[in-house]
């Protein structure tokens, strides 16, 4: 997500791991263009392996910070999977993995729809503020939180 309220985001049905990373920096890299991305992640395997660090030291756009350990509470994503959890699909019950994957979907398309709403996550977690931005500049970079 970024601070000016854009949020990408992909679903994946089986563990993440390298591969999986890999191809959502990819797909970052092709949304964001120009410009230099700031991307904070936990210390989990799969933002570690060697395919990803290999990845990285390929593309300098993309700046890699992590958070602390046992820290969610600087992860804005936890604060979008919060509110999909007690907001966008609270009392959802779907029949099968397909039919969870299509409400998340709307789910997360309700919540693109609210940049003020994913901007409030970005200011939650602590890890942007008015000051940095405007610093910074409004197309110095993006923030993307990352999530396990």
């Amino acid at each position: 997500m970024t601070p000016a309220g854009r949020l990408y985001f992909r679903v994946h049905e089986d563990s993440i791991r390298g591969p999986q990373v890999v191809a959502f920096l990819r797909h970052l890299l092709r949304h964001v263009r120009r410009r230099p991305i700031m991307v904070f992640w936990d210390s989990g395997p799969h933002h570690r392996s060697k395919v990803v660090r290999a990845f990285l030291e390929g593309h300098p756009r993309l700046e890699v910070h992590r958070f602390p350990g046992y820290s969610p509470e600087l992860n804005p994503d936890e604060w979008v999977w919060s509110h999909l959890k007690k907001h966008e699909l609270a009392s959802y019950a779907p029949h099968d993995v397909k039919e969870l994957r299509h409400g998340l979907h709307l789910g997360v398309m309700r919540i693109r729809d609210r940049p003020q709403l994913i901007r409030t996550f970005v200011r939650a977690a602590h890890l942007y503020d008015g000051a940095t931005e405007r610093a910074l500049g409004p197309n110095s970079g993006h923030i993307i939180g990352g999530r396990r």
